[in-house]
């Protein structure tokens, strides 16, 4: 124990500040919770969105409040000024006043009194405009027959991959189309005026330069020159994936509605038996735990299925984030991740896993930071985007590996899914590969220019126009994803954000070579796990995105491994994932498959699955544990 008043007082303020953040944070994210996921008020649980949106401003309210910066540099300056050093000591202390300090200035409005105003005032319309989006857009397609089939986004993208009558495909298109014209007749025009104006008031080009330079450290401008230079560089692949697309299928596989079902062909459909969504959870828990990913004592809230009036874009967030206390003692992540799944469309079952295992990914990696403040392990500023992307893209595309599939995906007589339906695919898909990075660089590129508009100009009819320059532009054609139809866009939390997901594939697939050349390979291979915690996710925010990609992969950030593994021939490919395929298939073969106790042990959690209000399991209280809730959640499914 210290007997230095300065260091006193110092851990004084910054106990008094976790606390009253943990608390605030938590308050958002039950109300972020429960307005996402439409569940009933209680007399204990009241959730609204004035709600949502004051809570958000209370958490907010603290973070930029400027006493609270100019205590925390103070406090800073006067422990220096005591060890005499011109560095600061190494220490959790001042580790913690550290990230106090890079947090607040993320959120200082001190320079210009009306940006905090304009930031409530965006708030209040964000909260208003989802809370109509869910209650009052109904999504759905119509079949040939007339008969309207209800639907969420995530559906609506599943039918055009999968339903063989192009006018249903098309009417699932045209519904995707009809959500960024509601939004825009809902608030959303005025959101982007409010967000620029707050922007530009705290001196920055404009609302997308504020987020990236909170989150990343550096401006819009650097983070243009690394995709302008991904962008030229895939152009050329771009434009002969299109010219083959054609070439194959005639100029109708390049309407938007069937360039996905076109490129699927029959194997997505074949595939949908070796995927069931029952089963998709056990899957991924068995798959994590054989890589020796460990929850460290998280609670985990799954609510996994399409319903009504829920959100319709999975996402993970965390009402409790895993820190460690001035004790010493370490308080464990509570989780919340959720996705849209119908069991009864063809395709939902690996459309499902993939998200899920994504989301799993997210809730892996903030359940294993270990810094002495809750600021170091939540998803907002300044955590970098493709930080908090590269863990969860890492780990679900693991999914679409030959060598996960062999382990993974079977039949309901326990077979595995043959090499020929996985060859298939190959052959089917990889050449147009490139079109998921272009969708991806278009969100970004249509945020760019949406912020750049001068405020006249922020109409509704300018920026649907806007929308299809950019999917014409960079595509090469009308997106099989309308921009528009992009959830991350209108949330303030994920606005300005999908640059992050470029940015992370990119460090996926060096991170990826990495594993391969270090052990040889990834599916289940035990080092796996570990070795993230120590390398990426102990960390937290506390160290930058590239140099942690750096100091693992022995490399700078690049697109070159990404750019490589578009360019790689599909005979090639076929090739390295048949050998892939049979060395994890023969290995499995050949291995005894976790037991209860030792699967439960390895991931350390307790996972809840939920249906809105209604608890359908929880891994605490069932015979078996994880994998009795999975069973649980199996026999849910099976009956709804």
């Amino acid at each position: 124990m210290t007997t230095n008043p300065q260091e006193i007082a110092a851990q004084a303020f910054v106990d008094d500040f976790n606390k009253e953040y943990e608390a605030k944070h938590l308050a958002f994210e039950k109300q972020f919770w429960g307005n996402k996921m439409a569940l009933s008020s209680t007399p204990e649980d009241t959730y609204s969105s004035d709600l949502l949106s004051s809570t958000k401003a209370e958490m907010e309210n603290l973070l930029s409040d400027p006493t609270v910066l100019q205590r925390a540099q103070e406090f800073r300056n006067n422990l220096i000024m005591a060890e005499k050093k011109d560095t600061p000591p190494e220490d959790n202390l001042m580790k913690t006043l550290d990230i106090i300090i890079k947090t607040c200035k993320c959120y200082d409005m001190s320079s210009a009194p009306e940006a905090r105003k304009l930031r409530e005032d965006t708030s209040k319309l964000e909260s208003s405009l989802e809370l109509a989006r869910n209650r009052s857009l109904t999504l759905g397609y119509t079949l040939l027959d007339g008969t309207f089939q209800e639907t969420s986004s995530v559906g609506l993208r599943n039918v055009m991959k999968t339903h063989q009558e192009e006018a249903v495909r098309k009417s699932a298109y045209d519904a995707l189309r009809s959500i960024g014209p509601f939004c825009l007749g809902h608030g959303f025009v005025e959101i982007i005026k409010l967000r620029n104006r707050m922007a530009k008031s705290l001196g920055f080009q404009d609302y997308y330069d504020y987020k990236v330079t909170n989150s990343e450290g550096f401006g819009k401008d650097k983070l243009f020159q690394i995709l302008d230079t991904l962008e030229q560089g895939t152009r050329p692949i771009m434009e002969k994936a299109r010219t083959e697309l054609e070439r194959r299928f005639g100029k109708e596989a390049l309407e938007p509605w069937n360039t996905g079902f076109m490129i699927s062909g029959t194997a997505q459909a074949r595939m949908d038996t070796y995927f069931p969504f029952g089963k998709a959870v056990e899957r991924y828990v068995r798959s994590y735990a054989a890589m020796g990913i460990s929850y460290e004592g998280s609670v985990m809230n799954l609510d996994l299925l399409e319903r009504k009036n829920k959100h319709d874009n999975g996402f993970c967030h965390w009402p409790a984030v895993a820190w460690v206390k001035p004790d010493g003692s370490f308080q464990p992540a509570t989780t919340n991740f959720t996705s849209c799944a119908d069991p009864k469309a063809v395709g939902s079952g690996l459309a499902a896993l993939t998200v899920l295992c994504h989301e799993a990914g997210h809730a892996a990696h903030f359940a294993n930071v270990k810094q002495p403040s809750p600021l170091f392990s939540q998803e907002r500023a300044p955590t970098s985007v493709p930080y908090a992307e590269n863990q969860s893209m890492f780990l679900d595309s693991l999914v679409g590996d030959a060598a996960w599939r062999a382990v993974y995906a079977r039949n309901d007589k326990n077979e595995p899914i043959p090499f020929d339906l996985i060859e298939e695919e190959v052959r089917s898909n990889h050449p147009f590969a490139v079109f998921q990075l272009r969708g991806m660089l278009s969100v970004s590129y249509f945020e760019k220019a949406l912020y750049e508009l001068p405020e006249e100009e922020v109409t509704a009819d300018k920026i649907k126009e806007l929308a299809d320059e950019t999917e014409l532009k960079i595509q090469g054609g009308y997106s099989i994803r309308p921009i528009l139809a992009y959830p991350h866009i209108i949330s303030d939390e994920a606005s300005c954000y999908y640059h992050g997901y470029t940015l992370a594939e990119m460090s996926v697939h060096q991170t990826r070579c990495f594993f391969k050349e270090r052990d040889g390979f990834i599916v289940d291979n035990p080092k796996v796990g570990p070795t993230l915690t120590e390398a990426y996710w102990r960390c937290g925010n506390s160290r930058a995105f590239l140099e942690i990609v750096k100091d693992l992969t022995g490399k700078e950030l690049a697109g070159e491994s990404w750019v490589d593994a578009l360019k790689e021939s599909v005979d090639d490919k076929v090739q390295r994932e048949r050998r892939e395929y049979d060395e994890a298939l023969a290995k499995a073969e050949s291995q005894t498959t976790v037991v209860n106790d030792d699967l439960n042990a390895i991931l350390n959690m307790t996972i809840r699955f939920v249906d809105g209000d209604t608890l359908i399991a929880d891994s605490s209280k069932v015979e078996g544990g994880i994998l009795g809730a999975c069973q649980a959640f199996e026999t849910f499914v099976e009956a709804r």
